[in-house]
Parts: C-alpha cells; structure tokens; sequence
C-alpha cells in the first residue's frame, strides 16, 4: 500500500475521498510492446514451424504416392527404380525440399517386383530442419525432424507378362 502522503485527497458534497494520483502515463504502450514481444514472437515461430512441418509431411506422402504409382507402370524393373527415383525428386523438390537428400526404399511382393497383383511399397524419408536455426556447429542436422511417407501400390493383373 503506497504511503499516505502518496494519497490526493477530493472534497465532494457527501465528505472526502482519497485517490491515488495518475503517475503511469505512456506505459500502456510499453506495457503493449512488452507483451507482444513476449507472446508474438514465439507465436509467430510456432506458426512458421508447423507450417515447414506440414509442408515436410504433405512432401513426403506426396512422393511416395507418385513414386509406388510410376514403380507399378513402368515396363521394367530398371525403367522402375529410375522412374521413382526421379519421381521422389520432383514431388520433394515442388515443396522447396532437396530431392537428393531424400532416402527411398522400394519393398516388393513375394512374387517378384513387377509380377501381377504383387504389392509394392514405397518408403520415402526426409529431414525438415526448424526454420531460423543456423548452421553454427551443426545445429541445423540436430535441429531437423524426421519425416516418413509409405504408400503402396498393387501391379496390376492385366499387365504383360516378360
């Protein structure tokens, strides 16, 4: 409680009424920059973050679609892998992401890659690195988050036989 000479004192019709003098002019807006720098600022970051997460996911799912589509329909297991290499790199490279630093893995059925109605399964995995992070000491590689897209895809039974 401030002391009682900090107190000014009123004169209205019923009696008197203390009132604490008005001192704190102009702190609003510092009170506001305070505050929005306080709470903005990691907002924002937040936002920006899952914002490059989503676009990491949608990239890798993306991918590995694409990638399980052209692996069933080409004409031939080397035409195959090219084609979905190729088709990991373009999806990933639409999302701003290196293709060439993408691992993929392709699973084949039983029966053989490209046999009718085998499953082929396609593994795409990428690194997002956070947004803002510098590359000082390699924090950028520790600061990155692992992603995954599988998708599979079925050859199907009209396909040529050879």
């Amino acid at each position: 409680m401030p002391p009682l000479s900090a107190w000014a004192e009123t004169r209205t019709g019923t009696g008197r009424r203390l009132r604490l003098p008005h001192d704190d002019t102009g702190s609003a807006s510092l009170e506001f920059i305070t505050a929005g720098m306080i709470l903005l600022v990691p907002l924002v970051y937040l936002v920006v973050a899952l914002s490059a997460l989503q676009g990491g996911a949608f990239a890798v799912e993306g991918a590995a679609r694409q990638a399980a589509r052209v692996f069933v329909q080409a004409p031939d297991e080397a035409a195959a892998y090219a084609g979905a290499l190729r088709a990991v790199r373009v999806g990933l490279d639409d999302y701003g992401i290196p293709g060439d630093s993408a691992e993929m893995t392709i699973d084949c059925g039983a029966g053989g890659c490209l046999a009718r109605r085998s499953p082929v399964s396609v593994t795409v995995r990428i690194r997002v690195p956070l947004p803002l992070v510098p590359d000082l000491l390699s924090l950028r590689s520790a600061a990155s988050i692992p992603m995954e897209g599988v998708a599979t895809q079925t050859v199907s039974r009209f396909r040529r036989a050879g």
